[in-house]
């Protein structure tokens, strides 16, 4: 229990010595203040459903939740929407259950910090309220088949992480020397036996049953394992855990690949895998056993995981939302500052600091200081050390091999970008396969929208290839495939990423170079098709904000003929084309103005024969879809294409074929030679 006893003195600790943490105390002491005024913490008899249910039917955007409401039957969308329904309530339940195991851990936290007894007496009370009313929540009945049914929840996957937090606040105040009663203990011990053989039964049939012991939910219902044991001080039992097939060191084995990525290729999962890796640590700690430095069988280690979101993360510390996931959403950064905090704790990762500051801010902080549980909890006893060095400190490129992304970086050059080739990622993952995501160092232009909540009817739109930055034919999307990395290169001078697919669909060869100097990023696309039948070939861009050209003209309605709608699939809207783009000697110049600082990005698209630049009115990104964006479609009929695209920042450059495989790319009256060859790919000459 010694290093029980240091968490619980480090909480005591930072308060008494850091400012910071002081001020997280007593604003945490004020919320569960306010609370408790508002009459919301009583907890709900109904089991919660799925949250992802949680979700306006015309917006797509979450609902509202407001934790001050102790019931509901009305939900509201941002936009002014109130629907009502079973489903509604029962995501609404969710956030709810959610919520109080959440406002347990903080009330302890709270008494750990200020003792003073009234938070630890709340905390305790709805431990042992939710302890007694565990037996009496059904298997849930309303679960969807494919679902492993929780008692609290639908899912069982929602139950072991919302135990993890009521269990991490039932053995907080044990550490502080809060006494249960013999009747309170019963019901904690009934809560923790029931628990401990749904989790077991879980495992058993994700591992044997569906031999998918791989699954995200396999760390979650370890997690929740080891809890209860670490409450229960069974050592034996988590030891057990940690070496079983599908436990501890099997699961990182294989649900994260050897270039330390999770193996759905989703940062989103990636973070939820990780945290659940590092509350089975924690908990094993309690037992003696110090897993922070475990590896599994090539190498996957959660430090390696914890420099692999730095790497990842644009340079305002916002990680990609790659495959399934959230672009933002406070839950979500409420994890990503858990994790953050627990990176720098025990590994030292410089790099977290810039996304550790982004996920404050999405938390409230204006200016990205420490706030909320997270940091009370987890942040380290020093303080962070946010500096011009550490927050603008340059990267380099990056390879991630096995899971198929890469990064290109150059000192110099305010863009860099990242590309997408490798698995699909399973039921997480996205036909997307080369797309490209356009990064400036302050903001990101191009992002992977990642994907609404599940519930939507607008779901399917997220997955599909035409909403990425890659190539689509006929507005079909490409089909679950790997591409490959043939080639990739930094120097001083430039960086180099040349991305093959050749299984996206059936006769088709996709080749798509990128190359980032000091001054311009080019991106030259090519597509080959063996097929016999021409093709309209889609070469597609979606930015966060609209290109501004000269050469743009917007289409009346007369030329709206001409142009018919995108189609996509039955259950998805048409796309519009609203716009055409005229070409002055075959280049096509665009701006983009990123905020805050009016920062211009400028794209040139040199646009060959039978070619044509389009505006296309599309959903918005998955915060708030009801709101459209603007994408382009780059597209040529036939059998071959070659789209070919330059970014700078500043001013533009201009794009001229000098022969069929050279470029020239002039910039400030300077021309670069570019050479594509067949085996070697791009070369500067």
């Amino acid at each position: 229990m010694s290093d029980a006893v240091k968490v619980s003195e480090t909480i005591r600790a930072k308060v008494q010595r850091l400012a910071w943490a002081s001020e997280v105390a007593n604003s945490l002491k004020e919320e569960i203040d306010q609370l408790q005024a508002s009459g919301s913490l009583m907890i709900p008899l109904e089991p919660g459903g799925w949250w992802h249910q949680y979700v306006c039917p015309q917006h797509h955007t979450e609902l509202l939740f407001d934790p001050s409401v102790a019931d509901a039957t009305q939900f509201h969308c941002p936009h002014g929407c109130v629907v009502e329904g079973a489903e509604y309530r029962g995501a609404w339940l969710v956030y709810k259950h959610q919520q109080l195991a959440r406002v347990a851990l903080q009330a302890a936290a709270v008494y750990a910090a200020l003792r003073d007894y009234a938070y630890a007496e709340l905390s305790k009370q709805l431990i042992v309220a939710y302890a007694a009313q565990f037996p009496l929540y059904p298997v849930h009945p309303d679960a969807q088949p494919w679902m492993l049914k929780g008692r609290a929840f639908h899912q069982a996957l929602t139950e072991s992480i919302w135990s993890t937090t009521l269990i991490r606040a039932y053995v907080l105040l044990l550490d502080e020397g809060v006494v249960f009663s013999a009747d309170e203990q019963r019901k904690v011990d009934t809560f923790l036996h029931l628990l401990e053989e749904s989790m077991r039964a879980y495992r058993g049939i994700l591992i044997h049953e569906r031999n998918n012991a791989e699954n995200n939910y396999t760390a979650w219902l370890n997690a929740s394992l080891a809890c209860v044991y670490a409450a229960r001080g069974e050592r034996h039992e988590l030891e057990a855990l940690v070496e079983a097939e599908g436990g501890f060191r099997h699961h990182l084995s294989i649900g994260v690949k050897p270039d330390q990525l999770e193996f759905e290729g989703s940062t989103y999962y990636h973070v939820f895998v990780l945290r659940a890796y590092l509350i089975f640590a924690e908990m094993a700690k309690r037992c003696d056993r110090d897993l922070y430095a475990c590896e599994g069988s090539l190498g996957q280690s959660m430090c390696g995981m914890v420099e692999a979101l730095a790497e990842l993360a644009d340079d305002q510390g916002l990680l990609p939302a790659l495959h399934d996931g959230p672009m933002a959403r406070l839950p979500y950064a409420r994890e990503i500052a858990e994790v953050a905090e627990l990176g720098l704790s025990h590994y030292a990762v410089e790099g977290l600091v810039p996304i550790l500051c982004e996920a404050y801010r999405q938390m409230g902080s204006a200016d990205g200081s420490r706030c909320g549980l997270e940091a009370l909890l987890y942040g380290a006893t020093a303080s962070i050390a946010i500096s011009a060095e550490v927050l603008t400190k340059p990267r380099g490129s990056k390879l991630w091999p096995a899971s198929g992304f890469v990064v290109g970086r150059q000192m110099d050059n305010p863009l860099s970008f990242l590309v997408d080739f490798g698995e699909h990622g399973g039921a997480h993952g996205h036909l997307d396969k080369l797309h490209l995501s356009l990064m400036h160092k302050d903001q990101t232009l191009t992002p992977d929208f990642g994907v609404v909540p599940y519930g939507s009817t607008l779901r399917p739109w997220f997955g599909e290839t035409t909403s990425h930055n890659t190539v689509s034919l006929g507005g079909k999307s490409q089909a679950e495939h790997t591409g490959r990395c043939l080639r990739f290169e930094q120097t001083e001078a430039s960086t180099y990423a040349w991305l093959q697919s050749d299984a996206a669909y059936v006769g088709c060869r996709l080749n798509r170079h990128l190359l980032l100097t000091s001054d311009w990023l080019l991106d030259l696309f090519e597509v080959t098709l063996t097929s016999e039948e021409p093709q309209s070939i889609e070469w597609w861009m979606h930015p966060v904000v609209a290109p501004q050209s000269k050469q743009l003209k917007e289409l009346s309605f007369a030329d709206k003929v001409q142009y018919p709608p995108i189609h996509i699939q039955e259950n998805l809207p048409d796309l519009p084309i609203v716009g055409r783009l005229f070409p002055e000697e075959s280049n096509v110049s665009m701006k983009y103005l990123l905020s805050p600082d009016g920062v211009q990005i400028h794209q040139t698209a040199l646009v060959l024969p039978d070619q044509e630049l389009l505006t296309v009115r599309t959903p918005g990104h998955s915060i708030d879809p009801s709101v459209p964006l603007t994408a382009l479609l780059h597209r040529q009929p036939g059998k071959q294409a070659r789209f070919i695209h330059v970014y700078r920042v500043g001013a533009g450059a201009t794009i001229s074929l000098l022969a069929e495989d050279h470029l020239g790319i002039t910039a400030e009256g300077r021309l670069t030679t570019v050479q594509l060859l067949p085996e070697q790919g791009l070369l500067i000459v």
